[in-house]
Parts: C-alpha cells; sequence; structure tokens
C-alpha cells in the first residue's frame, strides 16, 4: 500500500546545490530525493543555465550535461528541479515558426499561443500500430525516382564528403516536394552554421511554403547537449502532427553526422571509455533512439530525408556503417561525378533502395532501371581499358556500350530551382514516367545521333532533340 502511495504522489521538485563544473559537465548535490535521469535543472542567475540529468551517481549526487553555455556557474550555487524532462511546443500554431532545442522562437516574432508543451523523450510506435503498406515518395529528380526511389514512411540517407552537394540536394527535394507535399515539413538542422538557417527560413518564406513548414535549429556555436537533444525535439514536433493531427510528416534532418559527433562529445565530457575510432561506446543505441521513431504509423507516415557527413570519404566508418542500417533508401554522393560537372553528383552504382523492386515500382520501371545500371556497370569496367590504349581499339559493342553509358550519364543530370542564380539554368521538375521514357530510348539507341551535350542538364528527352 505505501508502494502504491509513493507512485500516486511523486515527490515535490527539490532544490540542490552546483557540487563541481568541469565544462559542460556538471555534479549536483541533492540533500534529500535525486530526480530521475533526463529531468532537466534550472541553475545560475535566473535559471539561464539548463542542465539535463545523465546519471545518478550515488544517493546524493547526479551528473549533468549542460544544454547552454556555463559560464558565470560557479559551486555552491544553487539548482532548481523542475520536475520534467525537456519539454518542446506542439499545436497547429508552431507551422511557419523557427525554433531552438528549448521550443524558444529564434525568428523574432512573438511565441505562439495555444500550444502545449510535449517531453522530447518517447517510445517508438507499437509494431502493432506500424502500417505494412508500401509506396513510392516521388521527388522529380530523375536519377534518384529511377534508380533509387524513395519510400512513403521511410528514410533515405544522403551520403557524402565535404562540398559535393549534399546541402543543396537536400535543399532541392524541399523545394520539389513542400509545393506537391500535402502534409507538415518539418526542417531540423543540427550543428548548422546560422547563415545555411537564415537562408533557408528566406528562401521558403520567398517560395511560399512556410506556412506548412517547421523548423528546429541547434546551431554550430551551442554546446553538445544542445546539439543533441535538437534532433529528439524535431522529432517530437513529427510525431504530433503525425498522431493527433493525422497527417503525413516530411522530416528532414541536417546533418546526421553532426547528432553523432555531439553524442560523441558528451560521452568523452562524461569520462566513457571510446569506442573504435573514438566513437561513443554507446553510438548504435543513441542512433536507434533517435531513427526508430520515424515510423509509418495506421494514422500517418513520418518521411525523413537525412545529410550523412562521410569523414574523409570513408563509408567503413562507423557513423556511415551505423546509419546506413536504419535505411530504405541510401544516396550517395560522389566526388568524382562532381568533378566532372554531372549534378546531382550521384553515383548510381553505389546508391540503392529497398523499394527498387519489380513487385513495388512494376515490372517496365524495374527493367529500365536495371539496364541502366547494368550499362553504367559496364562502363565503369571498361573505363581502364580506354585510358590504357583508347576507345578506337574496343569492339563495336564496347564502343556502343560507352556511347550509350556517356548518354545516361548527361541525361540524369538535372538543372535545379535552388542553383538557377549560380548555374543560370531554369530548375525542372521531371515525371517520373517522362525520366523512364528517356533511359529507354538511350537504351534503345534512338538518340545515336544526338550529342552527348544535348543531354547535358535537360528535363525530359525531346529537349535534347530541340
Amino acid at each position: 500500500m505505501a508502494a502504491a502511495d509513493r507512485t500516486a504522489t511523486p515527490p515535490a521538485p527539490a532544490c540542490g546545490r552546483v557540487a563541481a563544473v568541469r565544462g559542460s559537465v556538471v555534479d549536483v548535490h541533492f540533500p534529500e530525493h535525486l530526480p530521475p535521469i533526463h529531468t532537466l535543472l534550472r541553475a545560475g542567475p535566473d535559471g539561464r543555465v539548463a542542465l539535463e540529468i545523465v546519471t545518478q551517481m550515488d544517493a546524493r549526487h547526479v551528473r549533468a550535461i549542460a544544454l547552454t553555455s556555463t559560464q558565470g556557474l560557479a559551486r555552491g550555487m544553487p539548482v532548481q528541479d523542475t520536475g520534467a524532462p525537456l519539454t518542446v511546443p506542439v499545436g497547429p500554431n508552431i507551422r511557419a515558426r523557427m525554433f531552438d532545442v528549448f521550443g524558444q522562437p529564434i525568428d523574432r516574432l512573438p511565441p505562439p499561443t495555444e500550444v502545449r508543451w510535449r517531453s522530447v523523450h518517447s517510445a517508438p510506435p507499437p509494431l502493432v500500430r506500424r502500417s505494412t503498406e508500401t509506396s513510392i515518395f516521388k521527388t522529380g529528380i530523375k536519377v534518384i525516382d529511377v534508380l533509387m526511389p524513395l519510400e512513403r514512411g521511410g528514410t533515405a540517407g544522403l551520403f557524402g564528403g565535404a562540398g559535393v552537394g549534399k546541402t543543396v540536394l537536400l535543399t532541392e527535394m524541399i523545394h520539389n516536394m513542400v509545393g506537391h507535399h500535402v502534409g507538415v515539413s518539418i526542417f531540423c538542422g543540427i550543428g548548422e552554421r546560422c547563415r545555411e538557417g537564415e537562408e533557408l527560413y528566406r528562401d521558403m518564406k520567398a517560395a511560399g511554403v512556410l506556412p506548412d513548414m517547421v523548423m528546429v535549429f541547434g546551431q554550430m556555436n551551442e554546446p553538445p547537449g544542445c546539439r543533441f537533444r535538437v534532433g529528439h525535439a524535431a522529432l517530437t514536433m513529427a510525431e504530433y502532427f503525425r498522431d493527433d493531427e493525422h497527417r503525413d510528416v516530411l522530416l528532414l534532418i541536417d546533418n546526421i553526422f553532426r547528432f553523432i559527433q555531439a553524442g560523441s562529445e558528451v560521452s568523452g565530457l562524461l569520462g566513457q571509455m571510446p569506442s573504435r575510432l573514438g566513437y561513443q561506446p554507446t553510438l548504435g543505441t543513441e542512433l536507434s533512439r533517435l531513427e526508430e521513431r520515424i515510423a509509418n504509423t495506421d494514422t500517418g507516415a513520418i518521411t525523413s530525408i537525412q545529410a550523412v557527413y562521410v569523414p574523409a570519404d570513408d563509408f567503413t566508418d562507423p557513423a556511415a556503417v551505423h546509419t546506413f542500417s536504419h535505411l530504405s533508401a541510401s544516396i550517395v554522393l560522389s566526388r568524382r561525378h562532381a568533378s566532372e560537372g554531372l549534378y546531382p553528383a550521384i553515383d548510381p552504382l553505389q546508391s540503392s533502395s529497398k523499394l527498387a523492386t519489380a513487385m513495388v515500382v512494376g515490372a517496365r520501371h524495374h527493367q529500365i532501371a536495371q539496364a541502366v545500371r547494368r550499362t553504367l556497370a559496364q562502363y565503369a569496367e571498361l573505363k581502364d581499358l580506354i585510358a590504357m590504349l583508347g576507345l578506337e581499339q574496343l569492339s563495336g559493342e564496347d564502343r556502343e556500350i560507352v556511347a550509350r553509358a556517356r548518354r545516361l550519364e548527361r541525361f540524369l543530370t538535372q538543372p535545379f530551382f535552388t542553383t538557377e542564380a549560380f548555374s543560370g539554368r531554369k530548375g525542372v521538375l521531371v515525371p517520373v514516367e517522362d525520366a523512364l521514357d528517356g533511359c529507354d530510348r538511350i537504351l534503345r539507341g534512338e538518340l545515336s545521333g544526338v550529342p552527348e551535350s544535348a543531354l547535358y542538364m535537360i528535363g525530359r528527352i525531346d529537349e535534347a532533340r530541340a
């Protein structure tokens, strides 16, 4: 009976004192009871230092990681237990707004009204609630829709090193999808530059898509604890629109590697023994807690597209390896394609999708996609021979394969709306049927008389003849 009473009436929020400060790690002494893990604490003048409990050290001490700067914090200062975990606002009025990890607006507008506050920590939807239907999420980008189709309610990763076009491709997807995507879009910037956030906000406002969009940013200059939690904050907002409003949600995350990096910094600050290549030993668990909440349920779907920075273009890096296992489609950006001016610089042979099967996309689509991959793979094998002996030494059949592969490479390039100011080319949105038709005609040799350059940066195949 006494145990039941204790469960029914939790102890009142307690007041503790700072026992030690080591950068972003703060130890707090509580004379009576200890607050649970993930509880938010407030310290410093006006409670401006936010701390999240990560471990209970003993019967009187907790260790917390700072979500804000600890400047001015000293031993002996009072610490207030808020009695709740980190929360963010949810409700219809959060649309067209930009927030930080605490749910405070950073767009110079007053805080949204009539909102509820919800904890950023929640369990993934149970298996019984998950939908088993599979459908395609069309992007209007030829190479993606033909060779690596995305799944509605799935997770796609954009992999690439520095400077190969991950953010540009992500921004183009926002532009293409938000216009015809019937639902809410949420952009989560993890460790983003403030310039990128400001530019995205301005671009979305100019495109008229801001009313159905929410932006959440944890900037590059903020502590690792803040960058580590901003993904959970954005996902909590996405879950509200999926579960409460029964709407489809497009969740865009840039960059998931910085989430892993923030977790690594937190782990190092807490003194945990590092794992392979210096990553945190809890890397797999932390990533799973975030990724498993992205799901397609009976009320709606969260479709996620995530940029993933690959350190030194090494795809065996633990950050890339652990991320691969959660994805339904992997879009790999290639530095070689970027150097040749083939944009988007997607490597079609390294990229893949679980939906690229005849049962999902249809027999014709599957056959054309397989033929495109086969032709590009044969061309890749012949490149060394061409470099040594020259194109003239190849057989007639091989020369035909090279000609078709080079035309396919150029046809799969596409001018983007987001790069019009830099490239001078007007952006295009290409339906998947037009993209398939173009690939099919190239494979059948119908465009053998058309120069390769005519296929570069066009939309439909008819533009090559024009």
